[in-house]
C-alpha cells in the first residue's frame, strides 16, 4: 500500500548521528525527511541537508517546539499533505530501517499511533539509563491508572495518521510532547498499538537523560502532563 509518510527528526547538536539516521531511513518507504534544528552549534544543518534533508530551524529549544515546527511545515504544503507522520530522534539511538514494522499496524489495522517501544524490544546494555527506565514504567503505570489504557513506554520512534494527528492539537513545547500524544489518543479513544523496537547507546551525550537537571524537568514535565489532561 502506498502512502505519503513524511519524517520529523528533531535534532540538537547531532552532527556525529544526524548523517547516520538519514542514511538508514528507507527511502523507498518515505516522501520527505524534516530535519527540524533546534538551536545546533555544530554542523547538523550543513550535514543533513547535504544527505537531501528539508531542514528547518527552531532556535527556541524544547523537542516539542521541534515537533511543532515540523508540523507547521507540513501543514502549510496543502497540496502535499501526508497520510502518515513518523517521529525519530536524530541520535541514532533508534534503528531507522524498522520504520516499516512502525507502520504497519496503521496499514493492516488502522491504527491511528503506533509506538514504538523500547520495553518490549531488545536494548543494547547501557543505552537506557536507571532513570529513563524507572521514568517510563512510572509514567505508563500513571497512564494505565488515570486513563485505562496500556502503553509500555513514552518511546519517541512512533508513527501516528496525520489525520489523527490534527485532531490531537498538539501543545507541549519541551519534555511532555511524547506523553501528551498518548494521553490524547486515550482521551479521543483512538486505536493504538505498540511494536517492539531495537535500541542502542546513543551518539553523544543525551541533552536529558545525560544530566541531573534534564532528568528531573523531564521527570516532572511528565508527571505535570499527565494530571493536565485527567
Amino acid at each position: 500500500m502506498s502512502h505519503n509518510i513524511k519524517v520529523i527528526i528533531p535534532a540538537f547538536n547531532e552532527q556525529n548521528a544526524v548523517g547516520l539516521v538519514i542514511d538508514e531511513i528507507p527511502k523507498e518507504l518515505v516522501n520527505e525527511i524534516i530535519i527540524v534544528d533546534n538551536g545546533s552549534t555544530d554542523n547538523t544543518c550543513e550535514i543533513a541537508q547535504q544527505k537531501g534533508a528539508v531542514v528547518l530551524r527552531e532556535e527556541k529549544r524544547g523537542y516539542g517546539r521541534a515537533c511543532l515546527k515540523g508540523m507547521e511545515y507540513i501543514a502549510n504544503r496543502k497540496n502535499d499533505l501526508p497520510d502518515i507522520v513518523i517521529f525519530l530522534d536524530g541520535d541514532h539511538s533508534d534503528y531507522p530501517e524498522e520504520m516499516t514494522k512502525l507502520i504497519e499496524p496503521i496499514e493492516t489495522n488502522g491504527v491511528d499511533l503506533v509506538i514504538g517501544s523500547r520495553a518490549i524490544g531488545q536494548k543494547e546494555k547501557g543505552s537506557m539509563t536507571p532513570q529513563q527506565i524507572f521514568g517510563n514504567w512510572l509514567a505508563t503505570t500513571m497512564i494505565r491508572w488515570f486513563y485505562n489504557v496500556s502503553f509500555t513506554d513514552l518511546g519517541p520512534f512512533r508513527a501516528v495518521k496525520y489525520e489523527s494527528l490534527m485532531k490531537m492539537d498538539m501543545q507541549d513545547k519541551t519534555y511532555g510532547w511524547t506523553v501528551e500524544m498518548q494521553l490524547k489518543a486515550a482521551k479521543l479513544k483512538m486505536k493504538t498499538a505498540e511494536v517492539p523496537m531495537n535500541y542502542r547507546k546513543r551518539i553523544g551525550v543525551s541533552k536529558v537523560s545525560g544530566t541531573v537537571k534534564g532528568t528531573i524537568l523531564a521527570g516532572y514535565k511528565i508527571i505535570y502532563t499527565i494530571f493536565k489532561y485527567l
